[in-house]
């Protein structure tokens, strides 16, 4: 399918200084380029130490050569990989060889592209590449390498697979109408009809869960100056992230850091305190606290549990959506002797803790991971995939197709309209059906050499 493409090389691993360094070529000149460069009679998957030569026939380092040939490689195409040491300079000379006999520079994702171009992967499998890569937790790591096996491609095309046989069965009924097949009772249609909706609710949850493994949870700390959401912070983080000092509005920019509550990636911000002020610096921090509110997915409302004045609580409880996910803090228990716990007064919820002793800080974790798990979605990442919004989007319009069809039942015609709908919605996620547009979105967020 690639064979008129042209060979590329690039940099397979990291910028920096290490001690490997790794250089890919793919393509039907792979193997040719590799010859002039090493010098070396290279044989199909045995390790080869040699000299790598630019055209001058200057040794540019001393490594290993290893030769991969088609269709029994990555990229379904010839591949050489040349492993040497890592230092910035040296692969560059080795790679700038590379160019000079003929290869062309690699583009962001390309090698993975080949691979599904030529049917190595599909498409959910090549951008579990990525996602492997870019991983932030342990969970995140094995639910993309799931993925990259196939674990989700499996559970899409079974359903791809039920969702066609029965889209077959109601064309025939429309293409041969004097047969007078009973077009419900005989084809069950009505069951397996709720039968694929009920896969499809079934792998959206886990997709939903997956893209919360690999898009992470934005949680933002509000509330008034000195209220202790620095000191929240580094409970949280389990290190000192923020600066914590009793003068009010220390914390003026809205301080980010990465942390993971059971596998879950949580992008945490802590915001400027929320009060009137005539401070201009302090002005700017306080609207970009409303940004990252705005931004976020949960916002934990800290509140002084020694101050008795609630106004400025509902002041900002009033400024939220009633969508908008909060979960209301009381901090200082310390300073009235009281211990961490959970109350729930009316419909709302409120945790009592500790911030600066850390006490009932894993009540807070506990109620984050109720609110973005929900109560359809298991804590067990043992068995998930990732996923991306693209693929929730697809099993939405599946899920919304298969609905329509069930509600039309009494007529053939509109049921195969809404299986064929649902086929190509399906069919996207693992590349059958994809726009050249999509494919570059999609490889060209990938690092080159990968």
């Amino acid at each position: 399918m690639l064979n008129e493409s042209p060979t590329i090389a690039a940099i397979s691993t990291a910028k920096g200084i290490g001690g490997i360094g790794v250089i890919r070529i793919s393509g039907k000149n792979a193997l040719k380029i590799a010859k002039n460069i090493c010098n070396a009679n290279l044989i199909p998957r045995k390790v080869q130490f040699c000299s790598f030569k630019d055209k001058k026939n200057t040794i540019l380092d001393q490594g290993i050569a290893i030769y991969f040939p088609s269709p029994a490689s990555f990229t379904g195409e010839d591949v050489v990989e040349f492993q040497g040491h890592g230092g910035v300079v040296v692969l560059n000379l080795i790679l700038d060889a590379c160019l000079s006999y003929g290869a062309a520079l690699a583009a962001p994702g390309e090698f993975t592209k080949r691979a599904f171009l030529n049917n190595k992967l599909d498409l959910s499998q090549a951008e579990s590449v990525a996602d492997l890569i870019n991983a932030s937790t342990e969970a995140a790591a094995k639910s993309a390498l799931n993925s990259l096996r196939g674990v989700f491609s499996f559970k899409i095309n079974s359903l791809l697979k039920d969702l066609t046989d029965l889209r077959i069965f109601v064309e025939a009924c429309l293409d041969f109408p004097e047969e007078d097949i009973n077009f419900i009772d005989q084809g069950k249609v009505d069951t397996r009809l709720k039968n694929l909706n009920e896969d499809v609710r079934e792998i959206l949850n886990s997709a939903r869960h997956g893209q919360l493994l690999r898009d992470g949870v934005k949680v933002a700390l509000i509330g008034q100056p000195n209220v202790g959401k620095s000191s929240l912070m580094n409970q949280l983080a389990k290190e000192s992230k923020a600066i914590v000092t009793e003068i009010p509005g220390t914390t003026r920019d809205p301080i980010k850091c990465d942390i993971s509550i059971e596998g879950i990636p949580i992008h945490l911000t802590d915001t400027a305190g929320l009060r009137d002020t005539e401070d201009i610096v302090e002005k700017l921090g306080i609207e970009k606290t409303w940004e990252s509110i705005k931004e976020a997915d949960i916002t934990l409302i800290l509140i002084d549990i020694t101050d008795d004045d609630a106004s400025y609580e509902e002041k900002i409880k009033n400024e939220l959506s009633r969508e908008h996910k909060t979960i209301i803090v009381k901090n200082k228990i310390d300073l009235l002797k009281q211990k961490a716990r959970v109350e729930k007064q009316g419909n709302v919820l409120q945790i009592f803790i500790s911030a600066i002793e850390g006490d009932g800080i894993e009540f807070i974790e506990k109620e984050i991971l109720k609110i973005v798990q929900g109560e359809e979605l298991s804590s067990n990442t043992e068995d998930l995939f990732m996923a991306r919004t693209r693929h929730i989007e697809a099993l939405e319009k599946v899920k919304s197709a298969l609905k329509k069809a069930i509600l039309n039942l009494q007529a053939p015609e509109l049921v195969a309209e809404e299986l064929m709908i649902a086929q190509k919605s399906l069919s996207k996620i693992t590349g059958e059906f994809s726009s050249d547009d999509l494919l570059g979105q999609i490889f060209g967020q990938f690092c080159i050499g990968k």
